[in-house]
């Protein structure tokens, strides 16, 4: 029979335990290498910086994103940064997987393939519980414990795969996952063997701590955004778009971040109205997809900022939904004289260049009304600053 693509949470959970058990009886028969009594200098960070910082894991399998919850888990946060700057996670694996459940890491011993029968019991009993009412969900980063000791968490950790509410409470959650999601469940899906561990080694390669990368434009003027244009590279030809943020800054703000984080690069122009508008910016149309927690960050509901301006031909302005304060990333290019349009849109720039493009859009065939019949791709959105 094929294995299901997906276990049931109680199941989950049943087996998370199965293993921690395991571990626990391991841990009594052979004793733990030398390195991972060896004491570690914590500094205790305050929050408020711990709470700029991310984890960067470089695995074999792609990179993961990791960011904290200081004010939850303090001493956690605080030794896994300790570790993670001295190089500690450096050649560690995942060792141990359990399918479109968890993922198991950090344990100093999975640096030697030659202690496979040991991994799982290295770098434990080193922290108190800091039990919090954080969620284990989906992307949830917690400590792992010998079972039934509440304060023997150390360097080893998990990553909810799906949700675990069954666990909330239980284990000290000190993380979530904000790049990689789609790497996490690459690794849940390795071969395990009966144990839940890994077959073939995944290994963190690098692990760093870094400063969050700050938001494109999030504290840039008026004057600074009106000397960006905006280059739309798309499959059939480039448009250039001048912007307008002294009309509506924070639409300009909103578009020249997107296009800077590289959101829209794969996007596709999904609606063509001929006579009326193309419309692109839809980020469910991107290939390959992003993860959902890429985006948090980046795409939020703006409030309408209407003017003066009027929908001509060549104008950029914001699409939306019934509720006027509910545009965020779509956005249309009119194709004509639109004055029904006026004041209900807010309108944040105008082609300046590529008007030919928008004709040979807004001219390819539609296999149903509005949908084009083939992919017409926004293969890349540069922001240029203009001298």
């Amino acid at each position: 029979m094929r294995r299901s693509s997906f276990v049931s949470r109680t199941g989950m959970v049943v087996l998370f335990f199965l293993v921690l058990v395991m571990m626990g009886m391991t841990q009594e028969k052979k004793p733990l290498n030398p390195v991972v009594e060896k004491p570690v200098p914590i500094p205790a960070l305050p929050a408020e910086e711990l709470k700029k910082l991310q984890a960067v894991l470089e695995t074999s399998m792609g990179e993961i994103v990791i960011e904290f919850y200081p004010e939850k888990a303090p001493a956690h946060v605080n030794y896994f940064v300790s570790l993670a700057k001295s190089g500690f996670y450096n050649g560690t694996t995942f060792h141990r997987v359990i399918f479109h459940g968890i993922i198991q890491g950090g344990d100093p011993l999975s640096k030697d393939p030659g202690k496979r029968a040991l991994y799982g019991t290295g770098g434990l009993r080193k922290l108190k519980a800091e039990f919090n009412d954080v969620q284990h969900v989906r992307g949830t980063v917690s400590a792992v414990l010998f079972p039934g000791e509440p304060n023997s968490a150390g360097s080893q950790f998990f990553v909810c795969v799906s949700d675990q509410p069954s666990l909330n409470g239980q284990y000290t959650a000190w993380g979530h996952v904000v790049e990689g999601m789609s790497v996490v469940d690459k690794i849940s899906e390795v071969p395990a063997d009966a144990n839940q561990l890994a077959k073939e080694r995944v290994e963190i390669k690098k692990a760093y701590i870094r400063p969050i990368p700050p938001i494109p434009f999030a504290e840039a003027t008026k004057e600074e955004m009106k000397r960006c244009h905006v280059l739309l590279d798309t499959s059939l030809g480039k448009i250039e778009v001048e912007l307008y943020p002294e009309v509506a800054p924070e639409h300009v703000r909103n578009f020249l971040k997107l296009c800077k984080a590289g959101l829209y690069d794969g996007t596709s122009w999904h609606r063509i109205v001929p006579g009326f508008v193309i419309q692109g910016g839809d980020l469910s149309t991107r290939v390959p997809p992003l993860p959902p927690e890429r985006l948090g960050k980046f795409v939020k509901n703006l409030q309408a900022e209407l003017s003066e301006l009027k929908h001509e031909k060549g104008t950029v302005s914001m699409a939306r939904g019934e509720a006027l304060d509910s545009a965020s990333t779509s956005f249309f290019i009119c194709l004509a004289a639109q004055p029904s349009l006026d004041a209900k849109y807010t309108i944040f720039g105008k082609v300046i260049s590529g008007e030919d493009v928008i004709d040979k859009v807004a001219a390819v065939p539609l296999v149903e009304q509005e949908k084009p019949k083939d992919r017409i791709d926004l293969i890349h959105a540069e922001v240029v600053e203009q001298p």
